[in-house]
């Protein structure tokens, strides 16, 4: 049985654009800038939506591109080196929700913030982190982002305010980011990212109620993927139109499986938190082509046909590229020397955050406070025996 979120979408005709065989175009011919249509948005307690279509110049569709298959390479790898069990502990890939992460970082400006689920990845590396500092940190490495010592869920970058391991409780800090924005700097969005699976939790609808009555300006983001964990969206959910659950909060359902359609769904809800009115809800229809985690085979509860029509009709990054070759905006050739470009920066990567080295025991408790002034030392395994903070490097975020 197909997911809710596989059944919404019109699915739109067999992709092999791997094997794509494309006419050459002359350099001289291809566009720098292309129209495009897109899935109806669909609406709650709005009068109007996002339009339905626009355009993107050559250089955003590259960039889009360039994103989403640098993701799809980086989730794979890190796949890859959880087999080999160097990468220990949880590991939850984003493959399949490129769209949403990319599209939605399209429409933010500088003053914008994002805290995400564990589902984190992708997020960071689009956030400014390099591709070796999320390996690393998954590793367990130097060169991660927090020096090895966060793991796949705790990484930060600027306005990245990091994977949350417990499930939802990074909404309701989405909308205390946002809050802070509004009264320390009177600007600036926070987008709140959680899953299907997440969006029965009670303090989701507590955060919806607050914000809205103090209209705080946050953008709060249920990426569908049709699974909370093993359980389908339409087992868990009386109501599986999660745009429509904030009631009194507007709401859009958007696919997810379109950059440009989330990118413009994000422009909008920005617009709407900046003019005032307070909180809006966007669905991104999506999926995951992976289990819930990397313990999670994710083919008990799905068939692998249901996997493989979703890769073959609908994936983000396949159906993107088709878009971009048929409207001219690049030709086979340069699109082929950017994904092996992208290939071998990965796998270097990769081959780094192998044979980098762990921190040594003495750093084990520098940073833990982002302002330890207060707290000289720090609890050891032994109450009497208690360990000296020191600082290494500045806090993100203060």
């Amino acid at each position: 049985m197909f997911s809710n979120c596989a059944r919404n979408i019109n699915p739109r005709c067999l992709l092999k654009i791997l094997k794509f065989n494309s006419p050459a175009v002359p350099k001289a011919s291809l566009s720098t800038e292309a129209s495009f249509e897109f899935n109806e948005f669909k609406l709650h307690n709005l009068e109007q939506g996002p339009k339905t279509s626009t355009t993107v110049t050559k250089d955003d569709a590259i960039d889009y591109y360039s994103k989403m298959y640098t993701l799809r390479r980086l989730e794979t790898l890190a796949g890859n080196l959880y087999k080999e069990k160097i990468i220990r502990g949880f590991c939850h890939l984003y493959s399949g929700q490129e769209a949403c992460a990319v599209g939605m970082h399209a429409a933010m400006r500088p003053e914008d913030s994002i805290i995400t689920a564990y589902r984190c990845h992708g997020w960071t590396h689009v956030m400014g982190v390099s591709v070796l500092g999320v390996l690393a940190e998954l590793t367990g490495r130097e060169s991660g982002c927090s020096r090895g010592k966060g793991g796949s869920m705790h990484m930060y970058a600027t306005n990245f305010f990091g994977g949350n391991g417990i499930v939802g409780a990074q909404v309701p800090l989405g909308a205390g980011i946002a809050l802070a924005n509004k009264y320390l700097r009177g600007k600036g969005t926070c987008f709140a990212l959680y899953g299907d699976g997440a969006a029965n939790q009670g303090q989701v609808f507590e955060v919806y109620n607050m914000s809205k009555l103090w209209k705080v300006p946050v953008i709060y983001v249920c990426e569908n993927n049709g699974y909370g964990m093993g359980t389908s969206a339409e087992r868990a959910s009386a109501n599986i139109n999660y745009y429509t659950r904030g009631d009194f909060v507007p709401g859009i359902w958007v696919d997810g499986m379109d950059v440009l359609a989330v990118r413009e769904a994000a422009r909008f809800a920005i617009e709407h938190c900046e003019s005032g009115k307070g909180p809006i809800i966007l669905e991104t229809a999506t999926y995951r082509y992976s289990g819930h985690s990397m313990s999670d085979p994710g083919t008990s509860y799905r068939s692998r046909d249901e996997i493989q029509e979703v890769r073959q009709t609908r994936d983000p990054i396949t159906s993107f590229r088709e878009k971009i070759l048929n409207a001219e905006l690049i030709d086979l050739d340069e699109l082929k020397g950017i994904e092996a470009k992208i290939r071998n920066t990965v796998d270097e990567a990769g081959k780094k955050a192998k044979a980098d080295k762990e921190i040594s025991l003495d750093e084990l408790t520098t940073d833990i406070y982002a302002n330890p002034e207060h707290l000289q030392s720090v609890r050891n395994v032994t109450p009497l025996n208690a360990l000296q903070h020191k600082r290494l490097g500045p806090a993100v975020n203060l």
